[in-house]
């Protein structure tokens, strides 16, 4: 006989990384709770209502503040931002940028626009081998 499987758990910290939250924001039971798979696909399926608000208001780890401010992770650190931000901070930073934060846009789209022009190359050199 085979022994019965253990589920596949999660770490808080993983979880809050996945779900796109900031993990000291979250209940105290979800910081403290590892989450089976089928507890974490629920939690992204049906969000209670405090993973909601937090998806909403946040506050938001960087990753999520990056992403909303269209700049990289280190923009973010350059412009000296290494807090939480919540969306009502996020929405004012984005309707009076700071010159920091009108820098690190056009860097990063200065990046998109390069990594576009690289794979149109490498797809017309791969047609062209073809």
């Amino acid at each position: 006989m085979t022994p019965a499987k253990t589920p596949q758990t999660l770490k808080p910290a993983t979880a809050a990384k996945k779900l796109g939250i900031y993990l000291p924001a979250a209940p105290q039971d979800f910081q403290e709770t590892e989450l089976t798979r089928a507890e974490f696909n629920e939690l992204q399926q049906t969000p209670p209502e405090w993973l909601a608000d937090l998806r909403r208001n946040g506050p938001h780890p960087r990753p999520v503040v990056a992403q909303k401010l269209g700049i990289s992770i280190s923009g973010l650190a350059r412009g000296g931002i290494t807090d939480p931000l919540t969306s009502e901070q996020i929405t004012a930073l984005l309707q009076d940028p700071p010159a920091w934060l009108v820098s690190e846009r056009a860097t990063q789209a200065a990046v998109r626009a390069e990594a576009a022009r690289v794979k149109e190359r490498e797809a017309a050199r791969k047609t062209s081998d073809a």
